[in-house]
């Protein structure tokens, strides 16, 4: 598996090196093999869970959600939230991020904040995700399988908002966790992503 050189700045960075940062320590540019395992330790409960409760139904319904999952993150998703993230700005067909790796870059990196639409389709998205298991789990009666879900997707979420999200570079996303004085911190360094955001505020 690929992943970026953690001592070579990301490609928006206009630094000569990584070395006295003055973000290193709140904004994660760089991503490895323990943070890819670490998003697939506290995911994957979710989806094994939600998977159990539809296939009580038949393989049909399953079908149908994995071809949900699939089209949202690995293509919906990439349009209207990743593409505005640095890491999308990186040489590559596929991206290399702990969220969506090996997921195809089938668009222009697009600097800058989320519209309104692409917010809209983004929480669309994980309604539909996350909703559809639900509908399952109240018509069989699955009452253990519903509480086992939202405690694991509960966990999922504090889990993502708390180690990741709060470090994530991805400022465009509804769900990142980066204090206002750090944004300002890590733009200085990418100037051109800074200019993106000021044309659109």
């Amino acid at each position: 598996m690929k992943f970026l050189d953690s001592s070579v700045p990301i490609e928006t960075c206009d630094a000569a090196g990584c070395e006295g940062c003055s973000v290193t320590n709140s904004v994660q540019c760089h991503f490895g093999p323990g943070d890819l395992i670490h998003f697939y330790l506290i995911s994957l409960p979710v989806f094994l869970v939600g998977g159990a409760g539809i296939l009580s139904s038949s393989w049909i319904p399953l079908t149908a959600w994995i071809g949900i999952i699939i089209s949202f993150f690995g293509f919906i998703e990439i349009r209207v939230m990743c593409s505005h993230c640095p890491h999308y700005a990186e040489e590559g067909s596929t991206l290399q991020c702990w969220a969506n790796y090996g997921a195809p870059k089938l668009w222009k990196y697009r600097p800058g904040p989320m519209s309104t639409g692409e917010n809209v389709v983004f929480f669309a998205g994980f309604v539909a995700v996350f909703g559809y298991p639900l509908v399952f789990f109240v018509a069989g009666g699955l009452w253990f399988l519903l509480v086992l879900y939202g405690l694991v997707t509960s966990a999922f979420a504090v889990s993502l908002k708390r180690f990741l999200c709060s470090q994530c570079m991805n400022f465009a996303c509804p769900l990142n966790g980066v204090p206002e004085p750090v944004r300002q911190l890590f733009w200085e360094r990418n100037p051109l992503i800074r200019k993106a955001w000021e044309r659109q505020e």
